[in-house]
């Protein structure tokens, strides 16, 4: 990652085919599995989805994409619950994503239609439930993701008490 003042550049390396052994195009039934990485971290399997032809056992694009917009979220959260001087004991997000034909996106293509995070997050007794789900507000309309798709990004949150 580089930086300036006003950005920020981040690199990725996606490597296809991810087997010197599997089939590509011409032949209709092509790989489609991939490898993704960055500078010094573990490459990740990736694939498109089994109903496009894809390995299920990988990550596809949607896939990413969901869990991105929930993974921003969460960073966000518990940037702005840190800020607040909020205990967070737990965070977990089972997140859906539509893909379709649809308003979103470009008109008559397939693409993403909505995402709907599901955060569900274990707060210390005592905190101001209140105030923790005013902070999934917060977090949505500063998440750098979110901000960054022309599709809608729904939260439901749930707050517990430990």
């Amino acid at each position: 990652m580089s930086a300036t003042a006003d950005f920020h550049e981040f690199s990725a390396v996606l490597r296809w085919p991810a087997d010197a052994a599997q089939s590509r195009p011409p032949e209709a039934s092509f790989s489609r599995d991939n490898m993704l990485r960055t500078e010094g971290k573990v490459e990740i399997p990736g694939s498109a989805p089994a109903i496009f032809g894809g390995d299920a056992s990988r990550y596809n694009p949607e896939e990413l994409l969901i869990l991105s917009l929930a993974h921003c979220h969460m960073l966000t959260f518990l940037a702005i619950a840190a800020k607040k001087r909020m205990t967070v004991i737990a965070y977990e997000d089972r997140s859906t994503g539509k893909l379709g034909l649809g308003e979103a996106g470009v008109k008559g293509k397939m693409s993403m239609q909505e995402v709907t995070l599901r955060p569900r997050v274990t707060v210390a007794k005592g905190t101001d439930l209140a105030d923790a789900m005013a902070i999934h507000e917060k977090a949505h309309a500063n998440c750098f993701m979110a901000n960054s798709v022309n599709f809608p990004v729904r939260h439901e949150a749930e707050i517990i008490e430990a």
